[in-house]
């Protein structure tokens, strides 16, 4: 009996790892930004998409609050150009990191998702830092 998991055949081995190896391009989880932040990494630039006032709530610590709206060239350019963001928004229900990571990469910036969000970050014990 064929179960719903393998109704529809698996990739070949080959597709699967072309998948895989290019959605790392393209996300980063909390846990890697959490050990990068303790170790004392500068190679990236984590962005909180979200509102001022969400932010002020509870926030990645070391983050700087910058909504994806308010992402443009001008806003940009006091960043190196070859600066690498990582984004996040609320977490999986919202779609605020696709958005800032769209006008990052139309701006030619290396950018990453951190998936999970804020609710990804409080799933993993991380605590949030509060304020501006």
């Amino acid at each position: 009996m064929t179960s719903l998991v393998t109704e529809t055949p698996a990739a070949a081995s080959a597709d699967a790892l072309a998948h895989f190896e290019a959605r790392l391009g393209f996300e980063t989880d909390c846990w890697d930004v959490h050990a990068s932040l303790a170790g004392g990494a500068t190679d990236f630039v984590l962005l909180d998409v979200r509102s001022p006032e969400a932010f002020a709530k509870g926030h990645v610590d070391g983050a700087i609050n910058l909504p994806h709206a308010r992402i443009t060239g001008e806003r940009m350019r006091s960043f190196a150009p070859d600066s690498t963001f990582v984004v996040y928004c609320a977490g999986p229900h919202c779609n605020g990191a696709n958005k800032a990571a769209v006008r990052l990469a139309r701006l030619g910036y290396p950018v990453k998702e951190m998936i999970g969000g804020i609710t990804g970050w409080l799933d993993e014990g991380f605590e949030l830092a509060n304020g501006s």
